[in-house]
């Protein structure tokens, strides 16, 4: 849920699988004495109040963040380009809003499996996660930084009550990492910090179990590749389509929105399934469904970076 993010993606003119190397920082507020602070002030409160200064919080610090707010007006200028000056102002603050309201929700529901079925209006798709678990060969279940991804693998663990590893990129305060996802909780967090961690995912996909990982931001590394993406190229991680294949398990998209009624539907989509050698077409079939759900919630697309690094559409 952090404000972490590669400042600029390099090299995304180039073909697919050519990408360079970008590079991570972590915003200065990501420290765990403002999330320790934001869970004292929240927790008393009953969560509709909770919410409202969340709401108010948002609108009156968004100053403070000229950078994200111009990143997040770029990367709105792509997704809905035929939005007006003053639509487009809305939406960044919409952005902010929103990610202000799935921050009090996970500062204050992350360890209460009661709190978070609250908070879970329905499952859109399920199907497609019967379908797919039927197959016994486990779950690849993708997200991106939409709506409270955060919550999303949680609340799916509770509903398929199946063993759920959440794979996480490393904070860089660690102390973060503790307050986040430490203590109980229905999902096993794993940080990526060897490339030998993918084997203990494989054992839990071939043991029937869930793995749920982001895919719509690339870390920096030698399995980024540069895929089309509202028009221009960005870069996104391969790894979770070659965690698939090695498995054979199916990979199900799953986003978690929040609604009007300030609950969360988790919208679930077809498998998308991983052949030999298939990893660039899986992952470009990722990509239209995440431009699906991104132009259908810009308001809750939570990248404070320019995306595709070339700030053309700015």
């Amino acid at each position: 849920m952090a404000l972490t993010a590669p400042p600029r993606v390099v090299g995304t003119s180039r073909a697919v699988g050519e990408i360079a190397r970008s590079r991570w920082y972590a915003h200065r507020w990501n420290r765990s004495g403002y999330y320790r602070l934001a869970a004292a002030v929240a927790a008393p409160l009953p969560r509709r109040a909770r919410l409202g200064l969340a709401v108010v919080l948002a609108r009156a610090l968004r100053a403070r963040f000229r950078n994200e707010c111009r990143m997040v007006r770029t990367n709105i200028a792509r997704v809905a380009p035929g939005a007006t000056g003053p639509a487009r102002d809305a939406l960044v603050a919409d952005v902010f809003r929103h990610f202000a309201i799935c921050f009090a929700d996970l500062v204050s529901s992350n360890r209460s499996p009661a709190t978070l079925e609250r908070l879970l209006a329905g499952v859109v798709g399920e199907e497609h996660l019967t379908a797919a678990s039927r197959e016994g060969r486990g779950l690849v279940v993708l997200t991106a930084h939409l709506g409270n991804w955060e919550l999303a693998g949680r609340l799916l663990a509770l509903r398929s009550a199946r063993p759920t590893h959440v794979v996480v990129a490393a904070e860089a305060d660690p102390r973060v990492e503790r307050f986040l996802r430490a203590g109980p909780a229905p999902v096993r967090f794993l940080a990526r910090t060897r490339p030998t961690d993918v084997l203990a995912l494989v054992s839990a996909l071939r043991r029937n179990e869930i793995v749920a990982m982001q895919g719509d931001r690339a870390l920096g590394g030698r399995g980024d590749v540069a895929a089309p993406f509202f028009g221009g190229n960005a870069s996104f991680p391969l790894g979770p389509f070659v965690l698939a294949r090695a498995a054979g398990s199916p990979l199900v998209p799953a986003f978690c929105v929040l609604g009007r009624d300030r609950r969360y539907t988790i919208s679930v989509g077809e498998p998308i399934r991983v052949g030999t050698h298939g990893e660039p077409g899986a992952l470009a079939g990722w990509v239209r469904v995440l431009e699906d759900a991104v132009r259908a919630h810009p308001e809750q697309w939570f990248n404070f970076f320019d995306v595709w690094g070339d700030g053309a559409a700015g």
